[in-house]
């Protein structure tokens, strides 16, 4: 696994896991930028990536860095809506 990180200039939360064969892949969440508010447009795990759980590792390190950047998530894309429904301990990083 890589370090999350925020490409700035794609406006792209990364982070990569590697797949069964040992090769890294990218999980990535599209954001826009509203204050100190990130969006969450679109989250996409690398086929090759489906089905391990990597999405919901990547899901924790977004709101990990949220929590630590004090930036709130407002999700629009399902799976990130759905995800951070599920974990009540992450409400503290919603955007009201």
């Amino acid at each position: 696994m890589t370090d999350f990180r925020d490409v700035l200039n794609r406006q792209r939360f990364e982070q990569g896991f590697a797949d069964t064969d040992g090769e890294t892949r990218v999980v990535h969440a599209d954001y826009a930028v509203q204050g100190n508010t990130r969006v969450i447009l679109h989250v996409e795990a690398d086929p090759a990536l489906r089905g391990t759980g990597a999405a919901g590792v990547f899901m924790r390190s977004l709101a990990e860095h949220a929590r630590a950047e004090r930036l709130k998530l407002a999700p629009r894309c399902s799976y990130a809506v759905v995800w951070l429904k599920r974990h009540a301990e992450y409400d503290d990083v919603m955007a009201a």
